[in-house]
């Protein structure tokens, strides 16, 4: 499995405007609705707001990597975010989030979904990974980046 295989550029936003979690949410559904267009950005919050009651999927070291399932989805969809100034999202350490992996599935995968947020997961333990992203100066520095370490991963 390779995150680039669900991975558009197009779902890629460098500087996310929003200041707290549910603006996050919105404007990163928002990109993912635009390039896809059998999904409403609404209903992606709504589905990602849902999950959030569960527990916030801010895993800490400034990374959340919210996620839901979409029964009008027949591909799963990823979007990235990365927020300068970082948002309260209820992480489990308590700091701010700056990078966010959004993961959509259709509903009726489980286990590649599973499979996709453990990949996800696993390249964001690498310190060096995390702060270039931070550092990356556009969506297509960060789509180069992703892709490097999704390559060699």
């Amino acid at each position: 499995m390779k995150i680039m295989d669900m991975l558009r550029k197009d779902c890629i936003t460098a500087s996310l405007k929003g200041q707290t979690k549910r603006d996050v949410l919105l404007e990163m559904s928002r990109t993912v609705a635009l390039a896809e267009p059998v999904c409403d950005a609404d209903r992606i919050v709504e589905v990602l707001l849902e999950r959030e009651k569960l527990g916030s999927t801010g895993i800490g070291d400034g990374i959340a990597i919210p996620h839901g399932k979409l029964v009008e989805l027949e591909n799963m969809v990823i979007g990235f975010g990365r927020s300068l100034n970082g948002i309260d999202f209820n992480a489990m350490d308590g700091r701010p989030v700056h990078l966010f992996f959004l993961l959509l599935a259709p509903e009726s995968s489980t286990g590649y979904h599973l499979k996709a947020l453990a990949r996800v997961s696993k390249m964001l333990k690498d310190e060096t990974f995390r702060r270039r992203l931070l550092k990356a100066s556009s969506e297509d520095e960060i789509y180069r980046i992703i892709e490097e370490k999704d390559e060699v991963f």
